[in-house]
């Protein structure tokens, strides 16, 4: 806990703040002191407040006797960065701004617009605090000031229109003869209400505060957070508070036209860096490594696993290439697919075989295991790990047994294209156009799902799933309580092949061979913030705190590497 936390003042305000009594009868002359800082706001702009709701505390006349409500109003107005890292430290009841997850949904509203259906899936347990830190960095990042923003996802909802013409209700069904599902949009908003959640408390929130009025204690609660934080050594790095405002509702500066969206080019937040080139084929799989993005694995079809360090000089150097000692590649056919869990990197590759490399020991090989057929897909887990295969199966593996392999299954009739995995469950996609889910705690598969198109790629987070086909169409679904829902298809533009999905609570990411990758609002339908073109095809991507890494390339892979500036 802070020393700010910790300080007796601070703690007898909080005690007050929630309606106790403080222990603290007389007050040393410090103490005043360090409330006086607090006190940020003048008595004459509280009293006119007094009337919107009641004062959580009689014995303040400061910024802590504001009505919560204001209080979640202005805080709503700074950086959602700020209001997780900072506001805690300033007090505990400060700190409560960051639990209200009623403001957080209206900060994620006012973000995307009325219109947006976000998020697609369940909104039970999901993580709204995650959702807006996410939203609010690839806006600035993808986009770039207030203004723009404010433009693009206004011209975003005009052109969406009620119709939603990019999006698709999907009709599909049990392979096994079961009833066809009806899904899309409507049934999402049978199954979860029509913008439910987002609506709750609304009208308690909309306080008829004067603009001028909210503005003036906008600004002079930033300053007294600033002054109370400098007071107490927090360190507060970025931009300014108001730099972060997006407000859907501004309007465009008249005679400024907005570039479309497949022509943005990023703001001047990002770098792009390309990674010198060592591969002497086809890069088909890029991954970042150690929770920073400061470390990145490439697979090849040159037989090997390279391991790149993104912090060295200007443009990253390679540390290793990775193969056991003797050895003149990482493997003995192409190397398809990666995954990792910790110090584990493991590379699944055509010549029958997972590699596993140990991070911590310059990637010295860690041990083999034999699949008897090629590997297509990967996933780590903490306890286990998978691997999608041509033979029509997903084998389980505990990488520090001798005899690694637990269970292989055969979920599918024809190749295992894309895994994803949690500590439940396993969902796979397979070229027979069929996606299942399987229990593996029970041991047995509970759902079989035919879909239009076969998918490639897959992400899996939360109670969502997006994949990509092989018609460079997305795919949403579901997954609450062990059952699988197709939600909605979705058309964001890419012509080939979807080669590699990215989706968290605030951002999703999707590469094609058409040659493009695309930065999307996960909402539905999604949102394109950007385009990325390439003069080859793109064969995969990964992103990590932030950090874009994208394989692309011919005969030479290339892999160029989208992070903040320094």
């Amino acid at each position: 806990m802070s020393d700010v936390e910790n300080s007796p003042e601070l703690k007898a305000e909080s005690h007050s703040d929630q309606g106790g009594p403080s222990s603290h009868h007389e007050k040393s002359q410090s103490t005043e002191a360090s409330h006086q800082d607090l006190q940020c706001l003048p008595s004459p702009g509280v009293s006119s407040l007094a009337d919107v709701s009641p004062s959580p505390s009689d014995e303040f006349t400061g910024l802590l006797s504001l009505p919560w409500e204001v209080l979640s109003q202005i805080a709503s107005h700074l950086p959602a960065d700020f209001v997780v890292n900072v506001l805690p430290n300033v007090c505990h009841a400060l700190g409560n701004v960051v639990k209200d997850r009623t403001a957080w949904q209206l900060r994620a509203q006012r973000l995307l617009g009325s219109q947006a259906r976000y998020p697609v899936g369940p909104r039970d347990d999901f993580d709204w605090v995650t959702a807006c830190l996410e939203l609010e960095q690839l806006l600035t990042c993808w986009i770039g000031d207030d203004h723009h923003v404010a433009r693009r996802i206004q011209r975003l909802e005009d052109e969406e229109g009620v119709a939603r013409p990019d999006e698709e209700p999907v009709a599909e069904g049990e392979e096994d003869g079961g009833d066809v599902e009806r899904v899309g949009v409507a049934a999402q908003e049978d199954d979860f209400g029509e913008d439910e959640a987002i609506e709750v408390g609304i009208e308690d929130e909309n306080i008829q505060v004067p603009e001028d009025q909210l503005e003036r204690l906008r600004q002079e609660f930033e300053e007294g957070l600033m002054r109370n934080a400098q007071r107490n050594n927090i360190r507060i790095d970025g931009p300014q508070l108001g730099d972060h405002n997006y407000h859907l509702n501004d309007l465009a500066e008249p005679g400024n036209e907005r570039q479309e969206p497949n022509s943005l080019s990023p703001s001047t937040e990002l770098e792009c860096i390309t990674l010198p080139s060592d591969h002497i084929s086809y890069i088909n799989s890029v991954l970042l490594l150690g929770g920073e993005g400061k470390l990145c694995a490439t697979a090849s079809r040159d037989w090997n696993v390279k391991l790149w360090d993104l912090q060295a000089g200007s443009n990253g150097a390679l540390l290793h290439t990775l193969r056991k000692p003797g050895d003149f590649n990482s493997h003995k056919g192409w190397v398809w697919c990666l995954a990792s869990q910790g110090p584990l990197l493991a590379s699944g590759s055509f010549d029958s075989t997972v590699r596993l490399w140990d991070l911590q020991a310059s990637g010295a090989e860690r041990g083999l295991i034999r699949t008897g057929t090629a590997v297509l897909c990967l996933s780590c887990q903490t306890d286990m790990l998978l691997a999608g295969t041509f033979d029509k199966r997903v084998s389980m593996y505990d990488t520090r047994a001798a005899v690694p392999l637990i269970k292989s299954v055969r979920l599918h009739g024809n190749a295992v294209m894309c895994l994803a995995a949690d500590d439940k469950y396993v969902i796979s996609g397979s070229k027979d156009s069929t996606v299942v889910v399987y229990d593996r705690r029970a041991g047995k598969s509970l759902k079989k799902i035919q879909v239009r198109s076969y998918l490639l790629s897959m992400s899996y987070s939360g109670c969502e799933i997006w994949a990509g086909d092989n018609s460079g169409k997305l795919h949403s679904f579901s997954l609450q309580a062990g059952t699988l829902k197709p939600l909605s298809q979705f058309d964001v533009g890419h012509t080939a092949v979807v080669t590699g999905i990215h989706r968290s609570p605030g951002s999703l990411y999707s590469c094609s061979s058409d040659g493009t990758v695309k930065v999307h609002i996960p909402c539905g339908p999604p949102r394109t913030l950007s385009t990325l073109h390439h003069r080859a095809a793109v064969h995969g991507l990964s992103v990590e705190a932030g950090v874009l890494a994208v394989a692309s390339g011919d005969m030479f892979g290339c892999v160029e590497v989208w992070r903040h500036r320094n």
